[in-house]
């Protein structure tokens, strides 16, 4: 069915070790998932500048729990406050091995929203989103357009609010891109992204975004 996709990743499975994890092929499958769906489908028009520029801060967490992840979190969002922009603009913080249920992800985010609270960064900095196995509400898992929020690892965006207010004086129509995100997903269908070839490789050598 054109606008269905098997599950994005293999299902849940129990805890890994480090070593199934290697940072640099995590960091690469993010990379490649982020220029071939994000930028490549132009689903966030405000990516491919940072992309070019280098002033993206890719880290791999090795939590194993949400605790040992929102620890990685404070020290990544302290060092991202402390920062010139124009070194790092923004972070992805990548968490292969906790968090794989979307729903205990999904709970976690309050935990995020009040650890940037606490840190006095609200309207300085905020944390985006992404998981394996987002699923929009009213949707079924295997629809494909709940690929617009759905990168290889459980992954966590830190970005500057400055950065954001940048981004949309320059893009007027920011509020179209959700729209057109779903029309885009729905045209290329599972087959387009499955092609896209965005999936993990950890710790499954060769699983595929589409589930192949």
């Amino acid at each position: 069915m054109p606008g269905k996709i098997a599950p994005f990743f293999p299902p849940a499975r129990a805890m890994s070790t480090s070593a199934e994890f290697p940072p640099e092929t995590v960091i690469a499958d993010t990379v490649r998932w982020l220029e071939r769906a994000v930028i490549g489908l132009n689903l966030c028009p405000f990516a491919k500048g940072v992309h070019t520029k280098g002033q993206i801060h890719y880290v791999v967490s090795e939590a194993t729990d949400a605790r040992g992840l929102l620890e990685d979190l404070q020290r990544e969002l302290e060092a991202l406050a402390e920062i010139s922009p124009a070194k790092r603009d923004t972070t992805l913080l990548m968490a292969p091995q906790c968090l794989e249920d979307f729903l205990d992800f999904n709970d976690f985010l309050e935990l995020v929203d009040e650890l940037v609270e606490a840190m006095d960064l609200g309207g300085i900095l905020q944390v985006a989103s992404f998981h394996p196995r987002f699923q929009f509400d009213g949707t079924a898992e295997d629809d494909v357009t709940n690929a617009t929020n759905r990168a290889p690892y459980p992954t966590l965006h830190l970005l500057r609010e400055d950065s954001i207010d940048q981004a949309v004086e320059a893009f007027p129509e920011a509020e179209t891109i959700y729209e057109r995100n779903m029309q885009v997903l729905g045209e290329l269908g599972a087959q387009g992204w499955a092609a896209l070839d965005v999936g993990p490789r950890c710790p499954v050598t060769g699983a595929k975004a589409g589930g192949q």
